[in-house]
């Protein structure tokens, strides 16, 4: 089974999907460590009700993203994971992650790349106007949403969209999609060992 260290940063709602789907069996992983970028978030407390090890840092102590990541990257060899998992991680992941973890780094984004990468990827998607938007779930590289595209899930955006149910609708597609697609991922990967 693989053993998952999930980065998150704020509220934890793919957090919890993905904690839901693993207790359920649906998901053949392990939680091994979350990490968080931004102590006293509401993602933490997530991790702690489930007995999941948190580590919690503040990237302002830290000199430069090669000085916290080292700590971060230790971290994952102490709990043995195998994939980073991104579930709202509001940060560039850096050389030493990516150099550790290559093609083993995996991202969750509310919009069909190459289209609308960054913050706020539903809002530019309505402020666009598109007719159908979605989802992506890539691997990650050095650039912004700019990965190899592992899958994606489109989603029609109605006349009656509103930003909010928009939002809540893509939101609701990742957290049944995204733990899908890592499953379908981890299980092919073990075929390949």
């Amino acid at each position: 089974m693989m053993k998952i260290a999930v980065f998150a940063s704020g509220t934890g709602s793919n957090f919890q999907a993905i904690i839901d789907e693993v207790k359920s069996g649906r998901l053949a992983a392990e939680i091994a460590l979350l990490v968080c970028d931004r102590p006293g978030a509401k993602v933490a407390e997530r991790a702690e009700k489930e007995n999941i090890p948190v580590f919690q840092f503040s990237p302002k102590e830290f000199k430069n993203k090669e000085a916290f990541e080292t700590i971060i990257l230790n971290q994952l060899k102490q709990y043995n994971v195998s994939y980073v998992v991104l579930a709202g991680y509001m940060r560039l992941i850096g050389d030493t992650l990516l150099t550790a973890f290559p093609e083993n780094i995996i991202n969750l984004h509310p919009s069909l790349l190459p289209s609308f990468p960054g913050k706020d990827a539903i809002g530019q998607a309505f402020d666009a106007g598109v007719k159908v938007t979605g989802i992506t779930i890539h691997f990650v590289d050095a650039g912004m949403d700019t990965g190899p595209i592992i899958a994606q899930k489109a989603l029609e955006v109605e006349e009656s969209d509103t930003l909010e149910t928009l939002s809540a609708k893509i939101h609701k597609l990742e957290h049944t999609y995204y733990p899908h697609v890592l499953n379908t991922l981890f299980q092919k990967r073990e075929l390949e060992v």
